[in-house]
């Protein structure tokens, strides 16, 4: 049976050290024993990703081996 996920009291939601400090564009994440959650700063009651460690990681890997490029504008 899979563990429960942690309370929304209880996740530490973080901003990249890439964030504008003028809020725009941006997003936090909270980790969990079974991945990581992704919302939207601006509206932190509204949806979020639930992303499973190894969908996590393979995005992480990504990201720092420079795999992901940023979409065209008007994308």
């Amino acid at each position: 049976m899979p563990s429960p996920q942690p309370s929304e009291s209880t996740r530490y939601w973080f901003k990249s050290s890439y964030s504008g400090g003028n809020t725009t564009e941006c997003v936090e994440c909270a980790y969990a024993a079974t991945g990581a959650f992704v919302r939207d700063s601006k509206r932190p009651e509204g949806p979020m990703l639930t992303l499973k460690a190894t969908a996590w990681q393979d995005f992480v890997d990504s990201v720092s081996v420079g795999q992901l490029t940023p979409p065209s504008p008007g994308l």
